[in-house]
């Protein structure tokens, strides 16, 4: 079908909940570089409010050098992190707050279900819980692999002077 003139398709509505995010946009939110940036995609958001973004795990990775030799397992604090990245990327998107770099500032009721190894893709949900101040914001996390959860917990952000 095509378009007249009087009835042209919409193409300017912003519907947020399948806004996706690629690599070059998420660079362009997040301060983190190889070999720290965690988060592959966000397939799924409201900016400012919720996020899913996944995370392809590969052999390739540096930490498997090391974590662990004829066993490789992605390490828990790098689930943590790259949850805290996609809690980031909602952070980094919400109007009126002032620029800067947001760090986390704390974990709470972190919980690892099940190991992560290459080949996996960690899908991670996140929600903000709350913002005080325009400084302080808290995030609910919950990392999952082929509908398992592998982490859940809350991530805590302050923003540095």
């Amino acid at each position: 079908m095509t378009a007249s003139p009087t009835t042209t398709p919409d193409t300017t509505r912003n519907d947020a909940l399948n806004q996706e995010l690629r690599s070059e946009q998420i660079l362009n939110l997040l301060p983190h570089r190889y070999p720290f940036a965690l988060v592959d995609r966000v397939v799924e958001q409201v900016p400012g409010k919720r996020a899913v973004a996944i995370k392809n795990i590969s052999i390739n990775e540096p930490q498997f050098q090391g974590h662990f030799p004829g066993r490789p397992l992605m390490p828990g604090v790098l689930i943590v992190e790259a949850m805290a990245q996609v809690g980031g990327l909602i952070v980094m998107q919400m109007p009126n707050l002032p620029k800067g770099l947001f760090v986390f500032a704390g974990i709470d009721g972190v919980r690892f279900r099940r190991p992560v190894v290459p080949g996996d893709q960690i899908h991670i949900s996140c929600e903000l819980i709350s913002i005080r101040r325009q400084r302080f914001s808290k995030v609910r996390g919950k990392a999952t692999v082929d509908g398992e959860l592998v982490c859940e917990g809350e991530l805590m952000f302050s923003l540095l002077d």
